[in-house]
Protein backbone atom coordinates (compact mmCIF):
# COMPACT_ATOMS: atom_id res chain seq x y z
CA UNK A 1 0.00 0.00 0.00
CA UNK A 2 1.55 3.52 -0.65
CA UNK A 3 2.53 5.87 1.46
CA UNK A 4 -0.59 8.91 1.11
CA UNK A 5 0.58 12.21 -0.09
CA UNK A 6 1.46 14.85 2.62
CA UNK A 7 -1.40 17.05 3.86
CA UNK A 8 0.06 20.25 2.61
CA UNK A 9 -3.03 21.74 5.23
CA UNK A 10 -0.43 20.52 8.05
CA UNK A 11 2.18 22.45 9.35
CA UNK A 12 5.33 22.34 11.21
CA UNK A 13 4.87 22.88 15.12
CA UNK A 14 7.13 24.60 17.28
CA UNK A 15 6.80 24.71 21.16
CA UNK A 16 8.99 26.33 23.54
CA UNK A 17 8.13 25.29 27.35
CA UNK A 18 8.73 29.03 28.51
CA UNK A 19 6.65 30.72 25.91
CA UNK A 20 3.20 28.55 25.92
CA UNK A 21 0.63 28.40 28.76
CA UNK A 22 0.79 27.09 31.83
CA UNK A 23 -1.60 24.98 33.91
CA UNK A 24 -1.35 24.52 37.42
CA UNK A 25 -3.80 21.33 38.41
CA UNK A 26 -3.22 19.23 42.24
CA UNK A 27 0.18 21.45 42.86
CA UNK A 28 1.84 19.98 39.87
CA UNK A 29 2.22 22.58 36.76
CA UNK A 30 1.48 21.31 33.06
CA UNK A 31 2.26 23.10 29.61
CA UNK A 32 0.43 21.77 26.77
CA UNK A 33 3.28 21.59 23.91
CA UNK A 34 1.61 19.64 21.56
CA UNK A 35 -2.25 19.54 21.56
CA UNK A 36 -5.16 17.70 19.35
CA UNK A 37 -4.84 20.48 17.00
CA UNK A 38 -1.53 20.03 16.06
CA UNK A 39 -1.18 16.05 15.83
CA UNK A 40 -4.84 15.50 14.31
CA UNK A 41 -5.99 14.54 16.70
CA UNK A 42 -3.08 11.71 17.50
CA UNK A 43 -1.96 12.54 20.55
CA UNK A 44 -0.93 15.36 22.75
CA UNK A 45 2.54 16.02 24.40
CA UNK A 46 2.53 17.68 27.74
CA UNK A 47 5.43 19.11 29.62
CA UNK A 48 5.07 18.67 33.36
CA UNK A 49 7.12 20.25 36.69
CA UNK A 50 6.12 17.90 39.34
CA UNK A 51 7.01 19.31 42.85
CA UNK A 52 7.94 17.12 45.82
CA UNK A 53 5.00 15.40 47.18
CA UNK A 54 2.87 16.22 43.82
CA UNK A 55 1.60 14.00 41.34
CA UNK A 56 -2.15 12.94 39.87
CA UNK A 57 -4.59 10.97 42.00
CA UNK A 58 -4.89 7.35 41.49
CA UNK A 59 -6.39 6.97 38.39
CA UNK A 60 -7.30 5.43 34.98
CA UNK A 61 -8.25 6.18 31.67
CA UNK A 62 -9.38 4.68 28.28
CA UNK A 63 -6.26 6.21 25.97
CA UNK A 64 -2.54 4.95 25.94
CA UNK A 65 -0.06 6.98 28.31
CA UNK A 66 3.77 7.16 28.12
CA UNK A 67 6.21 9.53 30.60
CA UNK A 68 9.95 10.13 30.37
CA UNK A 69 11.44 11.60 33.36
CA UNK A 70 13.58 14.14 31.93
CA UNK A 71 14.63 15.38 35.27
CA UNK A 72 14.65 14.03 38.79
CA UNK A 73 12.40 10.95 39.58
CA UNK A 74 8.79 9.57 40.35
CA UNK A 75 7.22 6.54 42.05
CA UNK A 76 4.93 5.04 39.60
CA UNK A 77 2.03 2.85 40.88
CA UNK A 78 0.96 0.75 38.42
CA UNK A 79 -2.11 -2.09 38.98
CA UNK A 80 -0.87 -2.31 42.70
CA UNK A 81 3.44 -2.52 41.97
CA UNK A 82 5.18 0.86 42.71
CA UNK A 83 8.44 1.10 41.44
CA UNK A 84 10.76 4.54 41.26
CA UNK A 85 11.71 6.17 37.78
CA UNK A 86 14.82 8.13 36.90
CA UNK A 87 15.79 10.43 34.77
CA UNK A 88 16.29 9.44 31.30
CA UNK A 89 14.23 6.47 31.80
CA UNK A 90 10.20 6.27 29.91
CA UNK A 91 7.11 4.31 30.88
CA UNK A 92 4.20 3.03 29.70
CA UNK A 93 0.91 2.59 30.58
CA UNK A 94 -1.63 0.80 28.75
CA UNK A 95 -5.66 2.42 27.97
CA UNK A 96 -7.81 1.28 31.01
CA UNK A 97 -5.00 0.44 33.82
CA UNK A 98 -5.18 1.56 37.19
CA UNK A 99 -1.96 3.81 37.87
CA UNK A 100 -0.60 7.31 39.80
CA UNK A 101 2.76 8.63 40.05
CA UNK A 102 4.15 10.53 42.19
CA UNK A 103 7.43 12.61 43.77
CA UNK A 104 8.69 11.00 46.48
CA UNK A 105 12.05 12.84 46.00
CA UNK A 106 13.32 15.56 47.62
CA UNK A 107 13.46 18.01 44.52
CA UNK A 108 11.29 18.76 41.88
CA UNK A 109 10.96 16.16 38.45
CA UNK A 110 10.46 17.50 35.30
CA UNK A 111 8.35 15.10 32.58
CA UNK A 112 7.53 14.62 29.19
CA UNK A 113 3.78 12.50 28.78
CA UNK A 114 2.70 11.65 25.68
CA UNK A 115 -1.82 10.61 25.82
CA UNK A 116 -2.77 9.25 22.52
CA UNK A 117 -4.91 9.61 21.60
CA UNK A 118 -5.23 13.39 21.98
CA UNK A 119 -8.02 14.91 24.00
CA UNK A 120 -6.59 14.63 28.00
CA UNK A 121 -5.25 18.22 27.60
CA UNK A 122 -8.35 19.54 27.24
CA UNK A 123 -9.21 18.27 30.27
CA UNK A 124 -5.84 19.81 31.98
CA UNK A 125 -7.20 23.56 30.91
CA UNK A 126 -10.76 22.59 31.79
CA UNK A 127 -9.86 21.98 35.34
CA UNK A 128 -6.68 23.52 35.97
CA UNK A 129 -5.98 27.31 36.97
CA UNK A 130 -3.31 29.14 34.78
CA UNK A 131 -0.04 30.29 36.03
CA UNK A 132 2.86 32.09 35.43
CA UNK A 133 5.64 29.98 34.68
CA UNK A 134 6.20 26.19 33.82
CA UNK A 135 7.56 26.06 37.47
CA UNK A 136 4.98 28.27 38.99
CA UNK A 137 2.98 26.25 41.62
CA UNK A 138 -0.92 27.34 41.73
CA UNK A 139 -1.70 28.98 44.09
CA UNK A 140 -2.91 26.61 47.48
CA UNK A 141 -6.61 26.30 47.10
CA UNK A 142 -9.08 27.18 50.31
CA UNK A 143 -10.61 23.97 51.82
CA UNK A 144 -14.02 25.15 49.67
CA UNK A 145 -11.42 25.44 46.51
CA UNK A 146 -10.47 22.15 46.89
CA UNK A 147 -14.25 20.89 47.33
CA UNK A 148 -15.17 22.47 44.05
CA UNK A 149 -11.84 21.49 42.12
CA UNK A 150 -12.76 17.80 42.75
CA UNK A 151 -16.26 18.31 41.74
CA UNK A 152 -15.79 19.24 38.64
CA UNK A 153 -13.20 17.21 37.83
CA UNK A 154 -15.10 14.41 38.98
CA UNK A 155 -17.95 15.74 36.49
CA UNK A 156 -15.84 16.50 33.87
CA UNK A 157 -14.00 12.97 34.19
CA UNK A 158 -16.19 10.31 32.05
CA UNK A 159 -16.49 13.47 28.85
CA UNK A 160 -12.61 12.43 29.05
CA UNK A 161 -12.66 8.82 29.76
CA UNK A 162 -11.16 9.18 32.80
CA UNK A 163 -11.97 7.49 36.19
CA UNK A 164 -10.49 8.74 39.55
CA UNK A 165 -9.94 5.61 41.81
CA UNK A 166 -9.54 5.10 45.72
CA UNK A 167 -5.67 4.93 46.94
CA UNK A 168 -6.91 1.07 47.72
CA UNK A 169 -8.14 0.88 43.97
CA UNK A 170 -4.75 0.29 42.45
Amino acid sequence: MPIPADDLSRNLTHANAEALPHIGLVGDTYTVLLSAKDTAGKYCLIDMHIPPGGGPPPHRHDFEETVTVLLGEIEATFRGQKSTIQAAETIHIPANSPHQFRNAATRPARLLCICAPAGQEEFFKEVGVPVATRTTPPPQPTPEDQAKFRELAEDLAPKYKTEFLPPAGL
